[in-house]
């Protein structure tokens, strides 16, 4: 693989995620919500960081930033429409536009819905979608600060993504989706499979993502709704779940 990819849990529930371009040895981070984690891992590949990657302007996806590129340096990468509450970006991105990170080149994806200015990347070689908090296993992310209509739209642009690429959002929250998504959805057998395996891996101590698009599409009950009235209404509920 010409992207090596790889998480790194960080804070309660979140995940950081390290790449690697296996061609020239260039390493980015996205999402780091905590400077420790992002900070080991990095050192751990020999101290090089090339790209900073932002999906959106929350915390616990950008505290770690100003301690991270002290200690490196590093390129940060961001939705121009958000650069007003993101660390000072050197790289301000809009959807299709495409950033490097040595040979591997990741397309800009614009994902409103959570955050009206939240984007994903796209690194088309590594097989790889950084979602941040648009799409989890299972679920998708809270309406924060867009409509039900911009999330089904942002939805389906990554659902239009290959079938093998690799889902990488930013966290572990698939158990709990799982218990929801089997009351939308009971009769589900990839649903009702998929939650049988998240809880095999959490209890052997592993991470449930990333997952593919693949099973997504076959048992994520946010990207299976047929229309923006549908996710609204599964959105709502999955709200005042416990």
């Amino acid at each position: 693989m010409p992207l090596s990819v790889a998480a790194i849990p960080c804070l309660s529930d979140n995940y950081i995620w390290l790449l690697q371009d296996q061609a020239t040895g260039a390493v980015a981070v996205c999402d780091p919500g905590e400077a420790g984690p992002a900070i080991a891992a990095v050192e751990k590949l020999g101290g090089r960081l090339d790209l900073i990657l932002l999906t959106h302007h929350h915390g616990d996806h950008i505290a770690g930033v100003g301690d991270l590129q002290a200690r490196f340096g590093g390129r940060i990468v961001g939705a121009a429409a958000d650069a007003h509450r993101l660390p000072k970006l050197d790289q301000a991105v809009r959807e299709g536009d495409t950033v490097a990170l040595g040979e591997s080149r990741a397309a800009v994806i614009d994902t409103p819905g959570h955050t009206v200015g939240h984007i994903a990347f796209h690194f088309v070689d590594g097989n790889a979608v950084l979602c941040g908090d648009t799409l989890f296993s299972l679920g998708c992310g809270r309406l924060l600060e867009g409509t039900a209509a911009q999330m089904f739209d942002s939805l389906a642009k990554l659902a239009a993504l290959p079938a093998e690429t690799l889902v990488c959002c930013g966290h572990e929250y698939t158990l709990s989706n799982a218990r929801f998504a089997l009351t939308v959805e009971p009769g589900n057998a990839a649903l009702q499979a998929r939650a049988e395996q998240a809880k095999a891996q959490v209890a052997a101590g592993r991470f449930t993502v990333p997952t593919t698009m693949a099973e997504e599409q076959a048992a994520n009950p946010f990207l299976r709704a047929g229309d923006v009235a549908r996710l609204a209404a599964i959105r709502s509920a999955k709200d005042g779940f416990r």
